[in-house]
Parts: structure tokens; sequence; C-alpha cells
């Protein structure tokens, strides 16, 4: 993780508590941390689990691995470093909406288990839910909607999780989707259901 470097700045305290905006909101701040091999359902079911969501009156958000690429990452590559930074800001910008009351879902391979960790300390217990979706990699390679693996398996693209770098599996999420069995709406209800067990939604 990289050290701070600016100096003489002081955190400011809010007149407006999370506990207020929580209040507000009738649900209690969170991040879900998708996880999982490129094709594995992540974005899908995270897209799934905001729309079921807002269905409820309940406000999330997604950040999604591609999407944060195109903008507040774009400086960055895939390297083990830029891996890193990648996380370290998404975790970081994942807090802030955290924070702000909303549950906050992220959509990322993020194959290192103490990059997972960073933000799971970030949010403290109780905040933090890492939601695994566990698929083969024979089902992501059929899969394969970006046609990523073809290409990694050709050469093309090297530090590819499952091919040419690691993926360190969750050891104990909080969250485990088998997207080998279960559908897209199944694994979102799955979701929304540990969220009403653990009192994150309120109304």
């Amino acid at each position: 993780m990289k050290e701070q470097k600016a100096t003489h700045v002081t955190w400011h305290e809010h007149t407006v508590s999370r506990e207020d905006r929580e209040q507000l909101l009738k649900q209690k701040g969170c991040v879900l941390w998708f996880t999982g091999l490129s094709g594995s359902g992540k974005s899908t079911i995270a897209n799934e689990v905001a729309y079921q969501l807002h269905q409820n009156g309940q406000l999330a958000y997604v950040l999604d691995g591609d999407n944060i690429r195109h903008g507040l990452n774009k400086d960055l590559g895939f390297s083990p470093e830029d891996r890193d930074e990648n996380i370290r800001r998404i975790s970081e910008v994942a807090n802030l909406f955290a924070d702000a009351g909303f549950i906050s879902i992220t959509a990322f391979i993020s194959p290192y288990r103490k990059l997972r960790g960073f933000c799971r300390d970030l949010l403290g217990e109780g905040r933090f839910f890492e939601v695994y979706c566990k698929a083969s990699l024979k089902t992501c390679e059929e899969r394969d909607p970006k046609g990523l693996y073809k290409k990694a398996r050709e050469g093309l693209i090297k530090d590819f999780t499952g091919i040419n770098a690691p993926y360190e599996e969750p050891e104990h999420p909080e969250i485990l989707l088998d997207t080998d069995i279960y559908g897209i709406k199944e694994c979102a209800e799955q979701v929304i259901e540990e969220l009403k067990k653990q009192h994150i939604l309120k109304g």
C-alpha cells in the first residue's frame, strides 16, 4: 500500500454523521465486494443485486472494474503493483460510498487476499461482505464473454488471472455463490437475504 505523502492535513468531522444518513436512508452503509475469475458472473450478479435493491427502495451503487479503469484508474495496467493500487483506490472510494450510507457494490477480480483484506480493514466489523462468485476455470473459459481467455491462451494477454497470473480464493467469504449451479436471479436473492439477515436493510 502507498504511504501518505501529503503533510499538514487534518481530518475534519462532519456535522451530519454516518448514522444520521443511515437513518434517513433506512439502511446500513456497507460494501459488497464481489470477487472471482473473469466470466464468473461478478458484474452481472452485482448489477442484478443493485436492481433488486432499487426496486425495494434501497440505495445502492455498483463500482465495476472495467468502468473504473475508464476513468479513475485509467492510468493503471495489470502488473502486480498496478493491481494493488487499483484495489487500494477502489477500496477507498467504496468506503466513502458506504460512509455516505450507500450499499456500495464492487465487481473486481481482485485476485489477492491481502488486497481484499485491505478493504475489509477499512470498513470494519459488519460492514464488509466478501462475495465469492465461484465458477470453474472451464466454465469461465466456455463463457468467455470478452474473448479474453482465448487471447491469454494465445499469449496475446500477459498476467491474465487464472491463466498466467494467480487467483487466491477467499478462505472465509461472507457469501459464497456457486455460479456453476445457480443463475443470476437466484444468486442475487441469496445476497439480499444475507443483507436482511445481517440487518443491513432496515426498511
